[in-house]
């Protein structure tokens, strides 16, 4: 499973600007991966007229061929798919580790293409956190539509219909409430995992930029911070504050939004007077439901670090097996 990144969006945005400033431009996006390939579905880099490249579609000399492809595209306004495959003898020379196929589409910005309007809505909704996808034809790499609606997580070809479509849903993210000592670890963890994070605490001695190195802090009371986060379906969020007019108010903002986990620290004891304070505040048995509490795998974890594991071990648990984590 492959994530398209913010990084990967912002080559769109370059994209644009060469664009505008009068450059030919052609956009390639590896669309099928047989055995050994360094960049997976998805993989985007964008061409100039003038051969300059950002991005990467294998790492090593098929982005020749796929550059001499691009500047092709743009001289004629056509797209097509590039086949690439090697032995594991040769794979080294093309960039594929150890042998493998890969699949590339090739399609100019503009006319015959990609129009550039397009790609401009594509960012902008990408940059909202919206899940776009953009479905391209892979015989020409002209744009068959862009939609907002379908709900395929991953970039993917259909080979029935010929058609590749790139997939961009919001990069996942946690949001975590309180900077307590557990949150030191946790927050790193996450974030080499892969998660954006975000630390929330309305105390100024626990929001430090010292204690979080590389770590997004805002100090604020979470139900007014929150909100302006827009919590979506790929979103976490923990409450590690053990104090319970910080916790609860973070609880009812997360209980409200789609988040795919929301977590927090406790005892059992806590965590029964939790619910029951949100019951009188009006969320019912389903809503309560949707608390993992007390927060992570129960591991026998005893140390912050040991902690931090655990929970963030249950974090991926609900997002990747959600059947599976209850």
């Amino acid at each position: 499973m492959f994530d398209i990144s913010p990084m990967e969006i912002s080559l769109f945005d370059r994209a644009l600007d060469w664009h505008s400033n009068g450059h030919g431009v052609a956009l390639a996006f590896v669309i099928q991966t047989w055995g050994s390939s360094p960049r997976p579905i998805g993989s985007t880099m964008i061409i100039r007229d003038d051969m300059l490249v950002e991005g990467s579609v294998s790492g090593g000399c098929v982005e020749s061929a796929v550059i001499e492809a691009g500047i092709n595209a743009i001289k004629t306004n056509v797209g097509r798919r590039l086949n690439f495959g090697v032995t594991n003898e040769t794979a080294w020379g093309v960039g594929l580790s150890c042998g493998g196929q890969i699949a590339v589409l090739v399609s100019p910005l503009g006319f015959g293409g990609v129009e550039r309007e397009i790609i401009a809505r594509f960012s902008a909704d990408a940059m909202a956190r919206r899940t776009v996808t953009l479905c391209l034809d892979v015989e020409d790499g002209k744009l068959v539509h862009q939609s907002s609606l379908y709900l395929h997580k991953n970039s993917f070809f259909d080979e029935a219909s010929n058609l590749f479509y790139f997939v961009y849903t919001p990069p996942r993210r946690v949001i975590i409430v309180g900077g307590v000592h557990i949150t030191q670890f946790l927050a790193q963890m996450a974030k080499l995992a892969g998660y954006g994070v975000t630390v929330v605490d309305p105390r100024e001695v626990f929001i430090v930029a010292e204690r979080f190195p590389g770590i997004d802090c805002v100090m604020g009371w979470p139900d007014e911070i929150m909100p302006t986060l827009e919590l979506d379906g790929r979103t976490a969020v923990v409450t590690l504050t053990h104090d319970a007019k910080i916790d609860d108010i973070s609880l009812k903002v997360a209980l409200a939004s789609d988040a795919f986990y929301i977590a927090c620290l406790g005892s059992c004891r806590t965590h029964a007077a939790r619910c029951a304070r949100l019951s009188e505040a009006g969320f019912d048995t389903v809503n309560l439901q949707r608390l993992r509490g007390p927060a992570g795998l129960r591991i026998g974890a005893l140390t912050p670090a040991e902690i931090a594991v655990s929970i963030l071990a249950e974090m991926i648990a609900a997002e990747r097996m959600p059947q599976l984590s209850q």
